[in-house]
């Protein structure tokens, strides 16, 4: 899984019970995953089509800090599968928790909104890059490699 982006949540992201509003916890999640989606897949028309079974496991409050963590499970033809976790973040330890986790699946569109193919050569990439350095995203173990 590869880290996303980080979260510290705020007063104003809490709902009725003190914990995070699980309405900004889903926002966050598509955001970030459709973030990664578009860089993983060369595009910035990635939409959402389908968000499995959230499971809200740990409750997250106010200081707490959340990570963003996704990985590709899968390509269809015209759409990307992810994993997604929220993890809650002890700044003491360094451990890690699962808060929610769901699989998130993005289309790729044009600029009609109709479903287009995700190329060969990105989901190829993809493969190389995880087989090289562990993460689908470029790196700068790459842009090193690229630079020479």
């Amino acid at each position: 899984m590869e880290l996303v982006t980080t979260h510290i949540c705020k007063t104003s992201d809490l709902g009725i019970h003190s914990n995070m509003f699980g309405g900004e916890l889903i926002s966050l999640i598509d955001l970030s995953s459709g973030a990664y989606a578009s860089q993983i897949c060369d595009t910035p028309r990635m939409v959402t089509l389908k968000i499995s079974e959230l499971l809200f496991n740990k409750p997250i409050k106010v200081g707490n800090i959340i990570k963003i963590y996704c990985k590709v499970l899968s390509f269809g033809k015209t759409s990307i599968k992810l994993n997604v976790e929220l993890r809650k973040h002890n700044v003491y330890t360094g451990e890690q928790e699962i808060a929610m986790s769901c699989e998130i699946i993005f289309v790729r569109i044009d600029e009609e909104g109709n479903s287009i193919p995700i190329s060969k050569r990105v989901k190829d990439r993809y493969s190389s890059r995880l087989e090289r350095f562990g993460k689908g995203l470029l790196c700068m173990e790459e842009r090193e490699i690229e630079e020479k």
